[in-house]
């Protein structure tokens, strides 16, 4: 049935239909906008990421826990991204309450307590995903995509907790001390110390390398000690500014500073009843020195901003690649600090100085990976194993791990040959590497003079199946001064099981 109207009618009727048509469409293009709520207590982060994330998503904030549990219930935004330490209501508390009265709603953790403890406890309150501070930009972004894709709204009825993708966790393998490798004897002489230490709940400090397992260690004096049950609580003092390295030890009172707008949780305060890992020890200031030489002695801080000192039980495990006594000549080190922090000291020797653990660990670490490359198991000939072995490691037992990885993910075959190594272990330059090492200053004139006698012994007694007698006539010198340099570098007078001379 046509109804027949005059032409002014007709548009106003027309006019209001489009109307009504771009109000229902900007209407349904800004429903369409998903909303992403940012918990955290730091002004900083959650400007950071509203900027970061305003362009695709309507950001809303909060800056408790309570808060929180209010904007969900109001605004059931899409996603929630929530820090762990938070005033009023903790960030557990918080997770527990959303996900109890909002179960849909996807979590991610967002927090600088990265222990394997907080994150396994996050996720088994319901948490989709756990991300450290500081966060990979790229990463973030993609476990917000993956929550919003699961979402009912796209058709998914499963629990988005069990239905999101997981970043691949790597299996635990044991190694022949927990998850360290190491069959030579300065190794069975550390894993010996690292048993009897743990008992003695004081301070530790480990020194050695960067690359050589310092937070391993660490970790391993916490989980042999009687406070395993309780937090381990890693910092690295040198990834953190200058200016905040207090607050993040000590915590720091509302109002401290400009942008101190909330109570915030220190790490000493986060690791009572359990251990305190420092990292990187000597890149304190001096002025952060003297508040951790006074906990020390007295067991007590005080919050940035507060009068009043709090007392909790931590053992303190400081490491370090620096050498502390030319930094206290210097008087970048206070002495007394590194003699409070050196009631128990560990030397970690270099991976070097342990060659005949590099077959060990090479098989190790491709086991490690071999669920991650669809259960892929390489071999190594005898070449390319002598260069692993000849090669002087300056990245340690980090380095070889990642060279096998590599490996995992780029060749073609199972069966590693000399000329599939990477071109810096290959050729091993390892004189002009010395030489440019010393001259930099980097290491002393004394200690390239030891890595290079090392190095040339060791070839020696490979190329004579660790006949002294044949090593020493091909070096020059006498069986006597062999066996005597020998014994000061520490060399044993056996071939590695795994290493046949060449």
């Amino acid at each position: 049935m046509w109804i027949l109207c005059n032409r002014s009618s007709t548009e106003a009727a027309l006019k209001g239909c489009v109307e009504r048509f771009v109000f229902i469409g900007l209407l349904r293009m800004h429903s369409e906008r998903k909303k992403i709520l940012v918990v955290d207590d730091e002004p900083g982060v959650r400007d950071s990421l509203t900027l970061l994330l305003k362009g695709n998503y309507d950001v809303i904030t909060a800056e408790d826990g309570e808060e929180a549990i209010g904007q969900v219930a109001e605004l059931q935004p899409d996603v929630v991204i929530l820090d762990l330490i938070l005033p009023k209501v903790d960030g557990i508390e918080a997770l527990k309450s959303i996900r109890k009265s909002n179960p849909s709603i996807p979590i991610v953790i967002l927090s600088a307590t990265n222990t394997v403890k907080s994150a396994v406890q996050a996720l088994k309150c319901g948490a989709v995903d756990y991300i450290s501070k500081p966060f990979d930009v790229e990463e973030l972004k993609q476990v917000i995509e993956s929550a919003l894709s699961s979402s009912p709204d796209n058709g998914s009825q499963t629990n988005r907790a069990e239905s999101l993708p997981r970043k691949p966790v790597l299996p635990e393998y044991s190694g022949d001390f927990g998850p360290m490798i190491g069959k030579a004897p300065s190794m069975k002489e550390l894993f010996s110390k690292i048993k009897h230490i743990a008992k003695c709940d004081t301070t530790v400090l480990i020194s050695g390398e960067s690359g050589t397992g310092k937070e391993l260690v660490a970790r391993l004096i916490h989980s042999e000690s009687e406070r395993s049950g309780a937090p381990f609580i890693p910092i690295n003092c040198s990834a953190i500014p200058e200016t905040l390295i207090e607050s993040e030890l000590f915590g720091h009172e509302k109002g401290a500073f400009t942008t101190a707008v909330g109570r915030r949780v220190g790490h000493f305060e986060l690791a009572d009843g359990g251990t305190l890992f420092l990292d990187e020890i000597g890149e304190l200031s001096l002025q952060v020195q003297v508040k951790l030489l006074r906990f020390l002695q007295e067991q007590e801080f005080y919050r940035v901003g507060s009068t009043v000192p709090r007392r909790v039980d931590v053992r303190v495990v400081a490491a370090t690649n620096r050498n502390l006594e030319e930094a206290i000549k210097e008087g970048r080190f206070r002495e007394d600090l590194y003699y409070r922090l050196n009631v128990i000291g560990l030397k970690l020797p270099p991976l070097r100085d342990r060659f005949e653990d590099i077959p060990y660990l090479a098989e190790f670490f491709v086991e490690k990976f071999s669920s991650s490359y669809k259960g892929r198991k390489l071999q190594f000939s005898q070449e390319a194993m002598n260069r692993l072995v000849e090669y002087n490691w300056p990245g340690n037992v980090r380095e070889l791990e990642n060279v096998v990885e590599s490996l995992m993910a780029l060749s073609t075959k199972d069966l590693i040959e000399e000329s599939d190594l990477p071109e810096k272990i290959v050729s091993n330059n390892h004189i002009s590497d010395l030489a440019s090492e010393t001259v930099s200053g980097r290491i002393r004139f004394e200690e390239a003079e030891r890595r290079f006698e090392t190095e040339i012994i060791l070839k020696a007694l490979r190329k004579t199946n660790y006949v002294q007698t044949r090593a020493a006539e091909l070096l020059g010198i006498s069986r006597r001064i062999l066996k005597y340099k020998m014994d000061k570098l520490n060399i044993s007078d056996k071939p590695p099981q795994h290493q046949k001379a060449e």
